[in-house]
């Protein structure tokens, strides 16, 4: 397994010449792009011609994808074309295919380097900065994975506009998430502007400057790090749940669903005022809506006992303390979880 280092994080509005700048100063063997059929017909164009001799390894897209199975292609491809441990994965897509192929990448003959290109919203505010790589087993979400940094994260906002609104609308939920832990006043910003209104580029590099710093002083999640797991204790649980049902959400929808009834958690135990529930319940509710159809509460409860947060039998949450500061490891009971359904509900 290759060592942990902090990866490098690359902004430039060109694609194109972001990473042609970029692997001119790597080394490999032989290179290979990682793409879905979506990031294949739709992004892939805007950085062809910048790329020297690869191959092109392709999958299907989405988080039905992201299993043992499609990770079996990604080896079995890279088997084929004779890639040996000198060789580099360039990986074009959001945050499944980020998470996915550099698990591949991380665990081909023991590590072979590779660098994040994401092009959705979500990936490049969140899912491709961090070091966190690994796939769904048994519904469960993210149940197989390691930390392993890529040697770089090259983010182009220009990939944006490939993206439908659901999309960027999923993607902008992590933005919150980011500003309601770690920056009061950029939440003041944000929540006074509809989807539309947002400054993609300043939210992007605010929210890596975000994760980045968090990261690099708790890289393997011991303590600090466990804030950016705010929503995601219900949202996570929420997200399986509607895959399985064959009505899936997306990413973003069901962490958006998480922080309304987490921040109702963090009121019930005098973590946040009323005040402060309302308002970031109202925002989230103005940019969100709600799934058509409704979730069992026994069966996300149950996926939530499953929670790599969790320790035991107790269920641990990410909580805001007051707008722009969290807390970690909070002890969450099956009461007071049923009652943030019910007012989630109840909304």
């Amino acid at each position: 397994m290759l060592a942990m280092s902090t990866a490098q994080i690359l902004f430039n509005k060109d694609a194109s010449l972001l990473v042609s700048s970029f692997l001119r100063d790597q080394s490999f063997t032989q290179l290979g792009v990682v793409v879905d059929n979506h990031t294949k017909s739709h992004c892939y164009s805007l950085v062809k011609d910048a790329l020297p001799t690869h191959s092109l390894v392709e999958v299907n897209a989405g988080e039905e994808s992201k299993n043992l199975e499609t990770c079996t292609q990604i080896w079995q491809q890279l088997t084929d074309l004779n890639f040996d441990r000198h060789s580099f994965l360039l990986v074009v897509g959001g945050g499944v295919l980020g998470d996915m192929a550099g698990f591949c990448a991380a665990t081909y003959k023991r590590g072979i380097n590779f660098a994040l290109v994401p092009t959705t919203l979500l990936a490049q505010v969140d899912a491709s900065v961090g070091g966190k790589l690994g796939i769904d087993f048994l519904h469960f979400k993210n149940q197989i994975g390691v930390f392993q940094e890529p040697v770089a994260t090259l983010i182009s906002s220009s990939f944006l506009k490939t993206l439908p609104e659901r999309e960027l609308r999923s993607g902008f939920a992590e933005v919150i998430k980011h500003c309601i832990i770690a920056d009061k006043e950029m939440w003041g910003h944000i929540s006074r502007k509809s989807l539309g209104e947002q400054d993609w580029d300043q939210l992007i590099a605010h929210s890596v400057d975000i994760k980045k710093k968090i990261t690099e002083k708790d890289p393997r999640e011991k303590g600090l790090r466990k804030i950016l797991n705010f929503g995601h204790t219900i949202g996570h649980a929420l997200e399986t749940h509607y895959l399985a049902t064959g009505m899936r959400i997306f990413h973003g929808e069901a962490i958006a669903m998480g922080m309304i009834m987490e921040a109702f958690v963090a009121c019930e135990k005098s973590l946040i005022s009323k005040l402060e529930l309302s308002s970031i319940c109202r925002f989230i509710n103005s940019i969100f809506k709600k799934p058509t159809q409704p979730f069992d509460h026994a069966l996300v409860m149950g996926l939530m006992s499953q929670d790599k947060k969790n320790k035991g039998e107790k269920i641990l949450m990410a909580l805001p303390k007051g707008i722009g500061k969290a807390v970690w490891d909070q002890e969450v009971s099956n009461e007071e979880v049923t009652n943030a359904f019910l007012y989630y509900e109840a909304l």
